[in-house]
């Protein structure tokens, strides 16, 4: 059965080095993730409210609108 050569130290390290920025990467990739879920969410959310508000201010200008209409003339 053949024997496998010994690694070089420095390959070792670098090996190492890369698996724990890899690790590290990942680890704020899923972070990012869960994080762009919770914004779509509050987006989401947000959009919902301003759809709503639009609506009270379309409101709140018909009224406005009908209001000034019944306001006399000024003679100037």
């Amino acid at each position: 059965m053949p024997t496998s050569a010994p690694l070089d130290p420095g390959l070792v390290r670098d090996l190492a080095s890369l698996e724990q920025k890899l690790a590290t990467l990942i680890a704020h990739t899923r972070a990012l993730r869960v994080a762009n879920e919770a914004l779509r969410k509050d987006l989401a959310a947000a959009n919902t409210r301003n759809h709503a508000f639009s609506g009270r201010v379309a409101e709140a200008r018909q009224r406005l609108d009908a209001l000034c209409s019944r306001l006399p003339e000024t003679a100037e």
